[in-house]
């Protein structure tokens, strides 16, 4: 706020109101929090204030009328906003990119600068708070794949997977989840989400990516099962190649290492082992969402830092393989090297 001479911060995006006041939004309601270049904050909230958050000053408004939710919170929400802004002669304001944010604009003269490439690089760094949250949605992953490795057999449908894995991670999360249980979870393909009346068959490979997002902070890491619990020597060859991809990240991973390089190294080593590179991403960073900043990817030109989390996620697709094999693990970065957030098993059977 100081380098970029602002007044105050206004964010309305439910993470980043999450992030700097503590405050989970329901999703069927709007908030925001402004941050004053004296420290101070103010904080809106749907119905009642909140209590236990991070904020000094908490505002509420009414979210519904008669028990019918408003349209209109965007709107009344960045009014509030606009007013304490106003009263406290904030003239220079930080904003995110929301619908409270785009309200501000339309009702005030308000000199507004985008912030959300400062907030995505405060969020890389993973607090233990965090990651409190974000080891209790790897545990709900844990979970799921030790179901699937009970129910999934030739002629079991991609949905009844869906649907029991679903369950596996609100019984270990012991409350619902907080986003929509995304990834892939489709067998003999390259992924992708259950498709109706679709059975697994003899002989397929079924990659199971899994994302539960517990309390805001997502998991995201992939196993593959052999439906028949009988792996190809084929598919044994090209797993054998996918998992080797871990040693070389957990070699190379630490600060100050370019995830270009980590990305080039993987890209090598899949070209001689099968005469041709990654066909996507190495990994990428998770936290508040699925995919954030760290990325392993020649797209960007991140440089790893100690409280990084992100993912190694190598994967090889073809007819031969009858689907595809995706393996994902998830890694803090530590001051020397990186710990591997996710150790159950990676075996296909």
């Amino acid at each position: 706020m100081a380098e970029l001479k602002l007044d105050a911060v206004a964010v309305g995006w439910p993470q980043h109101v999450y992030y700097l006041g503590a405050f989970w939004t329901h999703w069927l309601h709007q908030s925001a929090l402004v941050l004053f270049s004296d420290g101070r904050s103010w904080m809106a909230t749907a119905n009642s204030p909140a209590k236990n958050v991070a904020a000094d000053e908490v505002v509420s408004y009414e979210a519904q009328w008669n028990a019918t939710q408003r349209q209109e919170q965007p709107a009344v929400v960045a009014q509030l906003v606009a007013g304490v802004l106003t009263s406290r002669r904030a003239t220079r304001v930080g904003v995110d990119a929301s619908p409270i944010s785009s309200q501000i604009a339309l009702q005030s003269d308000l000199d507004l600068v985008p912030i959300d490439p400062v907030m995505w690089d405060l969020r890389r760094t993973k607090d233990d708070d965090e990651l409190a949250l974000m080891e209790q949605a790897i545990r709900c992953t844990q979970a799921m794949y030790e179901r699937a490795r009970q129910i999934i057999e030739p002629g079991v449908l991609e949905t009844h997977v869906f649907t029991e894995l679903h369950a596996a991670a609100v019984e270990t999360a012991g409350e619902p989840l907080s986003a929509y249980l995304g990834n892939d979870y489709a067998c003999g393909s390259g992924g992708g989400p259950p498709r109706k009346d679709r059975a697994a068959k003899d002989g397929e490979l079924y990659i199971l990516d899994l994302g539960p997002c517990y309390r805001g902070y997502f998991a995201d890491n992939s196993r593959v099962f052999a439906v028949n619990r009988k792996p190809t020597d084929v598919q044994l060859r090209a797993w054998e190649t996918v998992n080797q991809v871990f040693g070389i990240v957990e070699s190379m991973a630490k600060p100050g290492v370019r995830c270009r390089d980590i990305f080039a190294t993987v890209d090598q080593h899949f070209s001689l082992k099968r005469g041709k590179g990654m066909p996507h991403h190495v990994g990428h960073g998770v936290g508040l969402q699925p995919h954030e900043y760290p990325h392993l990817n020649p797209a960007w030109d991140d440089v790893l830092r100690q409280g990084d989390v992100f993912t190694a996620e190598p994967g090889v697709y073809g007819a031969e393989l009858a689907g595809g094999i995706r393996l994902e693990n998830q890694y803090l970065v530590t001051s020397n090297g990186v710990e591997n957030l996710t150790k159950f098993p990676l075996e296909m059977v």
